[in-house]
């Protein structure tokens, strides 16, 4: 097997393809995030020792009580991110391993993603900078606050689970601008689409999910 950064690398293109054929069975459409997921080296954002399960639609540890999200979730909510208007800028919550920036950033003119753990903000820096993503801006914060001094944004999208709504990010948002979130407790948790008109935000339940929490509007 190649290990590279930006060929195919780790491994074959056929499991590549694999995974995307998996996509495709669970309703991933968008061919732009196909497209990305099939060529962003998701085995760089995971441990060494579990490279070979890099492909497997599966969320895999990081360390730190955190995961790097299922290839399904990270498509199904980048496809929703971009339905309808064009998006420009992106505020994610919750950086983690790097990888749902890594997705965006080939996708989104900006992005700027926050994380409260430091080990793993300086790990995602560091594969940003092997990958030459130049248009992400990371931020040591607690991501239950989004990032007030860059707002509005067109999208945010949060990678942990609050039980209750951060409503801090509604207000973050631009005239028609959209969140994703998953919510709820252990088990019990639902993907969530808001999108804000004028003062107001419409709220659509999408589906049943498992999300490490969001404790106290802190990931971890």
């Amino acid at each position: 097997m190649n290990l590279s950064i930006n060929g195919v690398g780790m491994t074959s293109q056929r499991t590549r393809d694999r995974l995307i054929n998996i996509l495709k069975q669970y309703n991933i459409k968008n061919e732009s995030v196909l497209n990305t997921i099939a060529t962003i080296p998701r085995h760089l954002f995971v441990d060494e020792a579990l490279a070979s399960r890099a492909y497997e639609n599966i969320s895999l540890p990081i360390g730190h009580g955190q995961t790097i999200s299922q290839p399904y979730m990270v498509a199904r909510m980048t496809e929703l991110l971009l339905e309808g208007d064009s998006i420009n800028r992106v505020l994610e919550i919750g950086t983690g391993s790097g990888y749902q920036t890594a997705v965006l950033s080939k996708l989104v003119p900006s992005v700027y993603s926050v994380e409260r753990i430091k080990p793993l903000l300086d790990n995602a820096r560091e594969k940003f900078r092997q990958l030459r993503l130049n248009n992400v801006l990371t931020r040591y914060s607690d991501g239950g606050w989004g990032w007030p001094e860059k707002a509005p944004f067109d999208a945010i999208i949060v990678t942990a689970a609050p039980e209750e709504l951060p409503t801090s990010l509604l207000e973050q948002l631009v005239d028609g601008g959209k969140l994703i979130i998953p919510m709820g407790k252990r088990g019990e948790q639902e993907l969530l689409f808001f999108q804000r008109i004028g003062n107001k935000f419409h709220k659509k339940t999408l589906e049943k999910v498992s999300f490490v929490p969001l404790v106290n509007g802190r990931t971890g």
